[in-house]
């Protein structure tokens, strides 16, 4: 699902029974057990000459793409292989929301950008408006995955590491969400 604001995912996610994801959750999720690679299937962006991620494909971007991949846009979920922890299109494909308010950089608990032990949680609404823009007081979440608009010779967004903010009131063709449930507390299974 894509064109989907933040409170809109998060509605969904609540309903399913769900939340959206930490961006440390997120990260953690992504690597599928391969700490510190830089994709989310090991350091190499093709192994084998095989194309593992819905990216955008040759290195005219924005205006030409050599369609190598079969997709223009989005692809249907588990078009490429999923990583370690058997999870589909954690890079590439669409931007996913994550539940953290923006920062300039990775909270500071979490030690590094990788499989921090913890989960911190990112920033605050205050902290998360664009400087560059003081008129628009819109809130900003950090987004993760990169999307089919990610080109090799223009952004490697799609790495796990990655991050970008995104304004709260605003979905795109290439911003989607995935969901977690996380384990019951002490206090949330005894009642």
């Amino acid at each position: 699902m894509v064109h989907v604001a933040h409170a809109d995912a998060r509605a969904y996610a609540a309903w399913a029974g769900a939340a959206l994801p930490t961006e440390a959750e997120w990260e953690y999720a992504a690597r599928g057990g391969l700490e510190g690679a830089t994709y989310t299937w090991g350091d190499e962006v093709r192994p084998g000459g095989r194309i593992m991620a819905n990216t955008w494909d040759g290195p005219d971007f924005p205006w030409r793409s050599t369609g190598e991949s079969g997709f223009l846009r989005t692809a249907p979920v588990g078009s490429f292989p999923p990583n370690g922890y058997g999870l589909y299109d954690m890079a590439g494909n669409v931007w996913e929301w994550t539940d953290d308010w923006w920062t300039d950089r990775h909270p500071d608990g979490a030690g590094s950008t990788c499989c921090a032990p913890e989960d911190p949680r990112g920033g605050d609404l205050e902290a998360s408006y664009d400087p560059a823009q003081p008129q628009f007081r819109v809130g900003r979440k950090v987004v993760k995955g990169g999307s089919h608009l990610c080109a090799d010779t223009y952004c490697l967004r799609y790495r796990p590491a990655a991050r970008r903010p995104q304004p709260v009131d605003t979905g795109t063709s290439h911003i989607g969400f995935r969901c977690v449930r996380r384990p019951a507390t002490g206090a949330d299974a005894s009642g």
